[in-house]
Parts: structure tokens; sequence; C-alpha cells
């Protein structure tokens, strides 16, 4: 996994309420977007050489454009980035108090320790 490029489009979008609202409303534009063209210029390589480390493997990208926060998890994603960015988007869904969190926290119930490595 190129859980850094990965952590990088979460922490991204997170920082910004205008990409948020985009991520949210078109997760496959934004994820193709973002690696055309914030992805490369983010990192100071745009205009550069393609490379493979500024690319995504097939089941990253569909974790991203389905908001798939369990695959993402079981990736390596960083959960605290994907807890903040998913908090932004889906909070508003939800009437009880920590509604999001506890329907974060149900879904990754099924995790055992030693949980996915979420190094870089």
């Amino acid at each position: 996994m190129s859980k850094y490029y990965v952590n990088k489009f979460l922490f991204t979008i997170d920082r910004d309420p205008a990409l948020v609202e985009r991520y949210r409303d078109d997760p496959k534009g934004t994820v193709a977007w973002w690696l055309e063209e914030e992805g490369p210029r983010n990192l100071g390589v745009a205009g550069f050489e393609r490379t493979t480390w500024l690319s995504l493997e097939e089941d990253e990208r569909e974790a991203l454009e389905k908001h798939d926060k369990v695959a993402l998890f079981a990736m390596g994603a960083h959960p605290f980035l994907t807890l903040t960015l998913w908090i932004a988007m889906f909070e508003r869904d939800f009437t009880e108090p920590l509604g999001m969190q506890l329907d974060y926290a149900a879904a990754l119930a099924d995790f055992q320790l030693p949980y996915p490595d979420i190094t870089t």
C-alpha cells in the first residue's frame, strides 16, 4: 500500500472545508482530480516525470472512492486522519450525540490487536 500517499490525500482533503464538501459529494471525481493535479503539486513534483510512488493501488483508490473506512483501516491508513475527515463529512448525518463516532467504532469493532501497521 502507498500509505503515505493515501494519508497525504486524507490530510489534504481534511484541511480544506471546500475539499471536504467536494469529496463528500463527488468522491470518485475528487480522488481523480487529487491524483492528477493536487497530489503532485502538493508534494512539489508537478510537471516532473510520473512515477509509481505518485499513484495508488487499485484497492486504495477504490476504498477512497467509496468512502470505505473499514478497507482503509485494514490497509493501514492512519485512523486519526480517517476519523477526523469522516467527522467533517458525515457527523451532520447523525442526530444522536457522537453518532458518527460510534458508527465508525462499530464498523471497526471486528479488528483485533495488533491493528494494521500504520507506519509510512
